[in-house]
């Protein structure tokens, strides 16, 4: 479940502070060189302890950035004189000072969590990831807080947008990791080394798609690990090669092999991840998408790829919230699973208040004629846009019925008046403002048509390639192996450094599930853990074709 949070810890600690927390902590500038590691170790304290206390402040602050350490332990520091009042409209305590100026800054920001999605600025913010976390344009941003125009400033107090009622803000999942993390990770990848052994390379990846699923997404991961190592984490990985499916994988838990593993990604087929689901105590991580991983039910599996189900009800919502008098046409064919399938979206759009009509359109003798459309639609001279929602994954009949909404027939030629007769008018020609929805993207039509249509589709994969994020993974990839990442070798660095991040925060891989979504290069991780049952991930992206043939993120 989505929850509405306006970033609760923002304003844990206010300038304007009440004299209890006074009494319980002071403020802190930190020095030049000084880490959150070197200043816990001079109180005394839990490093872990201090970054809880500062949740808005990096391991390694910039000098004089100020930071609220425990009272009773500031002795260490020399921080405990107080200093003298030096004029009425200055009250100071310890080294907490509160003027009238903040007292009013306060009551402002208190007023504008009523009416704005707030966040304040910590270090590593950036537009790109402001933008990317909130579903937001940086002309957006701009437009609400012009002081941006200058660039992001740390601790500035950022308007994201206007909350609306009953709109769900995603809580964003904060990175963090603990003083001296260490995971166990095993990956278990089917690279049927022994098979292969005497086959040349050449024929292995050109002839046989698996191999090059399991090399790419072990060569993702790879640099994954890379990555949090540089950043301090100590990972223990213990790569499997499961040969023969249902072989290694017997052996593996007959002989307990996985039994003091931290997590566990594999394997990528679901019968041998629901075997080990039995037998394994650590989440057994499934990392690609199958249509079987809904048969999954041990509360140990961690669905990493949203159920295609989801992508319906993520659509449905979206064209329902935005509904203000259109004309909806859902576009099934003529197998029974789609018939019931259209007619069910059908009683779900005519749940909302104001839907009262949905027409339903299948083909007959494998062909939607575009005359029945054509009965179905409102000219454009009425206002009123035709949002057709395309319900089949027969990409033929969705072709043609995409190709039926963009041209639209001439009017005949009037015919030619007799002697004497006057010519009559001729007729112009009617068209049709048209917007087109899909639960998933087709190759089988082309980009300038969905541009057209304003195609709006449902996916769980979304980069925006000229991001820092992503020029960074795509040039560490390249230079590492000579080639640029495919999916699956995106695939396996999303999932593996989600793993291991949320892991290096020293909680359980399923207590991070509450503490928000997470977004990395392509992949969005929304988990929701249903009680006694599995972890299943529900993060979907709304994608729209632009005029320009660009497309933009829209949820």
């Amino acid at each position: 479940m989505k929850h509405i949070r306006l970033l609760v810890t923002l304003f844990i600690f206010t300038i304007a502070v009440s004299c209890g927390q006074q009494k319980k902590y002071i403020t802190y500038k930190v020095k030049q060189g000084e880490t959150m590691r070197s200043i816990a170790k001079k109180l005394d304290i839990k490093t872990r302890d201090l970054l809880r206390l500062n949740p808005d402040v990096g391991r390694r602050p910039e000098a004089n950035t100020e930071i609220f350490i425990p009272r009773k332990n500031a002795v260490n520091l020399g921080e405990t004189k107080k200093k003298k009042e030096t004029n009425k409209n200055l009250i100071v305590k310890d080294t907490v000072v509160t003027t009238q100026d903040d007292v009013v800054i306060n009551d402002e920001i208190e007023l504008l969590k009523k009416e704005f999605l707030l966040h304040k600025v910590r270090k590593g913010d950036t537009f790109y990831s402001l933008t990317r976390y909130y579903n937001v344009l940086k002309s957006e941003l701009i437009e609400l807080n012009p002081e941006l125009n200058e660039g992001l400033k740390l601790d500035a107090v950022v308007k994201i947008k206007k909350l609306v009622e009953g709109e769900d803000i995603d809580l964003i999942y904060k990175d963090s990791i603990t003083d001296d993390a260490s995971i166990k990770l095993a990956l278990l990848l089917p690279f049927r080394a022994k098979v292969f052994d005497t086959v040349s390379s050449q024929e292995i990846f050109k002839t046989r798609r698996l191999p090059n699923i399991v090399t790419d997404f072990y060569l993702g991961a790879d640099l994954a690990i890379d990555s949090l190592r540089r950043q301090g984490v100590q990972i223990d990985l213990t790569v499997i090669d499961t040969e023969e499916r249902n072989t290694v994988i017997n052996d593996l838990i007959d002989n307990r092999t996985l039994e003091d593993q931290d997590a566990i990604i594999g394997s990528i087929y679901s019968d041998e991840t629901k075997k080990l689901a039995n037998s394994v105590s650590a989440p057994l991580v499934f990392p690609v998408f199958s249509k079987s991983q809904t048969s999954f039910t041990s509360s140990r599996i961690v669905k990493t790829s949203p159920d295609k189900h989801l992508y319906k009800e993520k659509l449905l919502s979206y064209v329902s919230k935005k509904y203000t008098n259109e004309n909806i046409i859902v576009v099934g064919d003529s197998t029974t699973a789609s018939i019931t399938q259209i007619k069910q979206i059908a009683n779900i759009l005519k749940q909302h208040d104001s839907i009262d009509e949905v027409h339903e359109i299948i083909p007959h003798y494998g062909y939607i004629a575009q005359e029945r459309f054509l009965k179905m639609m409102k000219p454009d001279t009425t206002n009123i846009k035709n949002w057709v929602i395309i319900a089949t994954n027969n990409n033929v009949i969705a072709a043609d019925a995409i190709n039926s909404l963009i041209s639209f027939p001439d009017p005949p030629e009037p015919e030619e008046p007799e002697e004497g007769e006057e010519p009559a008018e001729p007729i112009e020609k009617t068209n049709y403002l048209v917007k087109l929805f899909g639960f998933e993207k087709s190759d089988y039509v082309d980009n300038n048509k969905y541009a057209q249509l304003e195609f709006v589709y449902v996916t769980d994969t979304y980069i925006d390639e000229s991001s820092l994020a992503a020029k960074t993974f795509n040039k560490q990839y390249l230079e590492k192996n000579k080639a640029l990442p495919s999916y699956y070798a995106t695939r396996g660095f999303d999932v593996t450094y989600d793993v291991i991040m949320r892991l290096a925060s020293g909680k359980k891989l399923s207590d991070t599930f509450k503490d928000g979504v997470s977004y990395r290069i392509k992949s969005k991780f929304d988990y929701q853990k249903r009680l006694f049952s599995i972890s299943e991930n529900k993060g979907l992206y709304l994608l729209e074709y632009q005029p320009d043939l660009s497309i933009k993120r829209i949820e």
